[in-house]
């Protein structure tokens, strides 16, 4: 996809929620009812078991509240149900993830993703209304900071940056005389340059963004239903209805997954693959008295470790040297990460860690995509009335606001309208064939 067409798509996808059509056939209604008269009619249910809903979601976090808010602003007759197992989101990505923002990707699409996502929730408000009750995101636009030790690695990052800026990031990459000016208490003896977006990158309300998008949704219509899909009734190349796992079934013309790091457990009860798993990651609260500096980035260093100041504190992280899929139901910290590789590199990285101490850590699941690290969106070509939100594996939250929009474009008119995702569809899966991202934190 070439640069020219992306900055055309970004400048469409910042513009206000479009307003329903005014027409004898609403957006969306035509491929609706077509979904509707090829599927076979489903089997008899027991009264009361059985409700039709025109889309039905799995999975009702960031991800599906995204979807959902999409759904019910392009068309808001159509009936939306959202399921989701835990209305407390205690254990979801959402809940856990480190609330981060930025520009700095390895590919064009993804740049063009976060260019929307930061207008949204920069002016989230405007974008929800009333109706979502979250007058502010709390957006901090301290940047990231992506270091390298190496003369190639600063090349890549010189790279990497034009294209970004091209994109409208602002990207700059510095020097280490220039990042020990701006950032004069960090250690840089072995950091040979550094990207750092000084702006439109940084951190915000996680929860705020669920919760108003769900808000605003569920004013428009949506519904949300505390149950969890445990599989799909196929028939042919169609589904046919979900089935619940406090039992019933749920019919409906469309259906997305949007089931995060079990996606691709509904996929397999239905005989398909989805290249997605759940890989832990343990954040870590830091209490550094004597290293205080709120205005820091989120640095991803050479080490491996990310850290970033949070409210007089920090938090950090590291992929676990042996990464892998974990259990569904495991959220227990990996402690010994603390003593045995983010403290050390706190400390060689950056003045005051010496007296750090942790005083919390969590443990949440991305859902990673072991094919190329990228997210799986859009239509299913197997399953033509099944789409996918999945394998976003760590951008998620981030990358909700447009993906979001771009799923509820195909479904209802068809097609991707705003910003073109197709790199990230799913045929690539089919065929084997990655459209890698390298810039995973």
């Amino acid at each position: 996809m070439g640069q020219l067409r992306l900055r055309r798509a970004i400048r469409a996808s910042v513009s206000p929620i479009p307003a329903p059509r005014s027409s004898t056939l609403r957006p969306g209604q035509a491929p609706l009812r077509a979904a509707r008269a090829s599927a076979n009619p489903a089997a008899p249910a027991a009264r009361g078991e059985c409700t039709v809903t025109e889309v039905l979601i799995a999975g009702g976090a960031v991800m599906g509240a995204s979807v959902a808010f999409w759904l019910t602003r392009l068309d808001p007759s159509l009936r939306v149900t959202v399921v989701e197992q835990d209305p407390s989101y205690a254990t979801c990505s959402t809940a856990l993830s480190a609330a981060g923002i930025r520009s700095q990707f390895t590919n064009e699409i993804n740049v063009a993703i976060s260019r929307f996502g930061i207008e949204f929730i920069r002016d989230f408000a405007r974008w929800t209304g009333p109706e979502g009750g979250v007058p502010d995101l709390g957006l901090r636009e301290n940047g990231y900071l992506f270091l390298t030790g190496t003369e190639t690695g600063a090349a890549q990052l010189e790279s990497l940056a034009a294209m970004q800026r091209g994109l409208g990031a602002a990207t700059e990459v510095l020097d280490r005389a220039e990042l020990a000016a701006r950032f004069p208490w960090m250690q840089l003896d072995d950091i040979v340059a550094g990207a750092f977006g000084p702006r439109d990158e940084g951190f915000f309300d996680n929860m705020g963004l669920l919760s108003g998008l769900k808000n605003a949704a569920r004013a428009t219509g949506a519904a949300w239903l505390s149950d969890r899909v445990t599989g799909f009734e196929r028939d042919g190349d169609r589904i046919l209805a979900a089935h619940l796992e406090k039992g019933g079934r749920r019919q409906a013309d469309v259906f997305v997954n949007c089931a995060g790091p079990r996606a691709a457990g509904l996929m397999r009860a239905m005989g398909l693959d989805l290249p997605v798993e759940p890989r832990k990651r343990t954040i870590f609260v830091v209490d550094a008295p004597e290293a205080r500096h709120p205005g820091a980035p989120l640095i991803i260093d050479p080490s491996g470790i990310w850290m970033r100041p949070e409210h007089g504190q920090w938090l950090a992280a590291t992929v676990p040297a042996t990464d892998g899929p974990c259990d569904e139901e495991d959220f227990v910290p990996q402690s010994d990460l603390w003593e045995d590789h983010v403290w050390p590199a706190l400390y060689a990285r950056a003045e005051g860690f010496g007296a750090a101490r942790v005083i919390r850590e969590w443990a949440g699941h991305y859902a990673f995509n072991t094919l190329d690290q990228n997210a799986i969106l859009g239509r299913n070509p197997q399953v033509p009335n099944l789409y996918h939100a999945n394998g976003c594996s760590g951008h998620g939250l981030q990358q909700a606001p447009a993906v979001g929009r771009g799923i509820a474009e195909q479904i209802v008119h068809g097609d991707w309208v705003t910003l073109d995702l197709s790199p990230l569809g799913v045929q690539r899966v089919l065929d084997g064939q990655p459209f890698a991202e390298a810039a995973i934190v």
